[in-house]
């Protein structure tokens, strides 16, 4: 598959009023969606996607309120917990047909004198071992941890690529996640990854007082000297190939209808090159 272009469940925050929303883009052909209110709320969804034949991934956690960070340490559930409901929601988008189910992983809340090679591979051990057992490929995305520590991302940068290549786990690179943590050495980061590249998470970065909301990447963020450049790091991107390039602002901003649908059309001429 070439790249495509995808829009997250984060743009409408899943509210299951809003699901609508999601498919109204002709150029979307991809959902990656989670954290579901409710059982009747995922079913909703489902029916939706059927009827306007998109594909989708879940971003772990399926419901709102269970295990999002913990499969390494615990942040809010013990990880055998976590582990536990990650199984449960593996099997589960196997017998959906999901493209593949992304969770958070390498996740660290903060710096650690700890031998973390050892720790990511005991992590990716298990998650090869579930990818093989139910068919289903499985995305790992390196998250900022507490206060924005870079710790995480840069532990995946640390480990050794002939190691995770043993593996055959993909990754997802949230760009405004890798651009808070690494500046302007961002090519540098994900370079070394470009095989395993599978997902990229697509939004830009907008600071309000002490806190940062992630807004819609848009070509006018190029030249107005508050917002990070993107073309760049986008295009160098879509040289893995079949990559989800996946639109997940938040609706903080009020973004307008328009401004995201320039910003898709902008990043589907970046990807086309």
């Amino acid at each position: 598959m070439n790249s495509c272009i995808g829009l997250s469940g984060s743009v409408i925050m899943t509210e299951t009023d809003k699901f609508p929303q999601l498919f109204k883009n002709k150029n979307i052909s991809h959902i990656e969606i989670g954290e579901f209110p409710s059982e009747e709320s995922l079913h909703h969804f489902l029916e939706l996607l059927h009827k306007n034949n998109v594909t989708f991934g879940l971003h772990s956690p399926l419901y709102r309120n269970q295990s999002k960070y913990d499969l390494l340490e615990k942040v809010h559930y013990e990880p055998e917990n976590a582990w536990e409901q990650f199984e449960s929601e593996v099997k589960y988008m196997s017998q959906l047909g999901a493209e593949y189910i992304l969770v958070h992983f390498p996740y660290f809340k903060e710096e650690k004198d700890l031998d973390t090679t050892e720790i990511i591979e005991n992590g990716l051990k298990r998650l090869h071992f579930l990818q093989e057992k139910y068919s289903i490929t499985i995305v790992c995305e390196p998250k900022l941890g507490f206060n924005r520590s870079a710790f995480g991302i840069k532990a995946l940068d640390h480990f050794p690529i002939e190691v995770w290549e043993k593996y055959g786990i993909k990754l997802c690179i949230d760009i405004g996640d890798y651009l808070l943590a690494t500046g302007d050495k961002v090519l540098d980061y994900i370079g070394k990854w470009k095989k395993h590249i599978k997902v990229v998470h697509l939004h830009n970065v907008e600071f309000h007082y002490h806190k940062y909301i992630w807004v819609p990447v848009h070509p006018s963020h190029e030249i107005d000297n508050t917002h990070f450049k993107v073309s760049d790091l986008i295009y160098k991107l879509s040289k893995s190939s079949g990559v989800y390039f996946i639109f997940e602002h938040t609706p903080h901003s009020n973004p307008t209808e328009a401004f995201v649908n320039e910003g898709i059309s902008w990043v589907k001429e970046i990807i086309r090159g």
